[in-house]
């Protein structure tokens, strides 16, 4: 009998802004503090996080030609944290782990900036490639003490998301959700019919039924049935679910409606098929499509606020990145401003 199934852990994408004038280096250092006042992180690790923010902001205006920023909130367990996430398609950084460096810069400007947030964050991850620009992550927890540092070359949590709204909006109808039951991962991603509150309800019903943990989540094809019946008087979604088996290097997967997905390593991208409707108007009746899984592989679910047509050059650079660096930096590049759009990336293997 496998282990009961487990949410992993959660996060909040709360605003995107954008970098493209230095004054809005203030504005995300007012915005992230605002942030980490309101999850509950100390006073001096508040103040840490305006910090490192106005560093990355800045460094994202002069050194990348503008781009924006991401700040969520993270819940593992009991224990909250800050996430930023910053992107550009800028110069790129030819060398990171020089300019992870304290005091060093490409610019010839002081430089401390990266080491800086290096030693405030709990992680820092950065994925770049000269000519194609820059995407950073970087986590402060609440605790340090109860958190240690990861170290910059571990490769973090197996699965992770990003969501951004449409141009103009202030509310995403796309989402997504990570189960863990034992040594297999699912990954849910739901694309709310339409836009806007309408749209993110039907996402937040998907959400929390494939969340709840007194449900199995395997077989996939379940689940599916069982975010069909919870979506009844929403406007309903196109949903995808996949279900990661390392173990055996297999993959399942069960979509209805516009989630595309693919595999991908460093030799080839292998498409994922959803079939047809949408989930709460008719019912769910497909078995899941089964895949090979192989080690170095990442599995990858977008809404179609992701170009399909994405290749995979640049990619193999990045397939051995943090799910959260691979998942930015497509939607950096294949991402539709005039859709909301939602990118979930798991590892087949740690």
């Amino acid at each position: 009998m496998s282990s009961p199934a487990t949410a992993a852990a959660t996060a909040e994408d709360v605003a995107w802004l954008s970098l493209d004038d230095l004054s809005d280096a203030g504005a995300a250092r007012r915005a992230a503090e605002q942030l980490a006042q309101q999850v509950g992180l100390p006073v001096a690790r508040v103040a840490e996080v305006g910090l490192a923010v106005t560093e990355l902001a800045t460094n994202v205006y002069t050194h990348g030609g503008g781009g924006a920023i991401l700040l969520r909130s993270v819940r593992a367990g009991a224990s909250p944290a800050v996430e930023v996430v910053t992107v550009d398609s800028g110069p790129g950084i030819v060398d990171v782990r020089i300019a992870r460096r304290h005091r060093h810069s490409t610019a010839g400007t002081l430089g401390v900036g990266l080491g800086m947030v290096a030693r405030l964050a709990d992680r820092l991850d950065i994925a770049s490639r000269p000519g194609r620009g820059t995407v950073l992550a970087a986590r402060f927890e609440a605790d340090r003490q109860a958190c240690p540092t990861l170290a910059a070359d571990s490769i973090g949590p197996p699965a992770a998301g990003i969501s951004r709204a449409a141009s103009g909006e202030h509310i995403c109808g796309d989402a997504y959700a990570v189960r863990r039951d034992g040594p297999r991962i699912s990954l849910m991603v739901c694309d709310g019919s339409g836009r806007g509150p309408l749209a993110a309800a039907a996402a937040r019903e998907a959400v929390r039924a494939f969340t709840d943990c007194s449900q199995p989540v395997s077989p996939p094809e379940i689940a599916l049935l069982r975010i069909h019946r919870a979506l009844a008087g929403t406007c309903g979604a196109a949903v995808a679910i996949a279900e990661l088996d390392p173990d055996a290097h297999r993959l399942r997967f069960v979509g209805m409606g516009n989630i595309a997905g693919a595999v991908v390593n460093a030799r080839e991208k292998r498409r994922l098929v959803s079939n047809g409707g949408i989930v709460q108007y008719r019912e769910p009746t497909s078995r899941p499509f089964e895949h090979l899984l192989p080690a170095d592989s990442v599995v990858i679910l977008h809404s179609d606020g992701v170009r399909g047509r994405w290749d995979c050059e640049g990619l193999d650079q990045l397939v051995s990145s943090p799910p959260l660096l691979i998942a930015a930096t497509l939607l950096r590049d294949a991402g539709i401003r005039t859709d909301d759009a939602c990118v979930l990336v798991g590892r087949a293997s740690r």
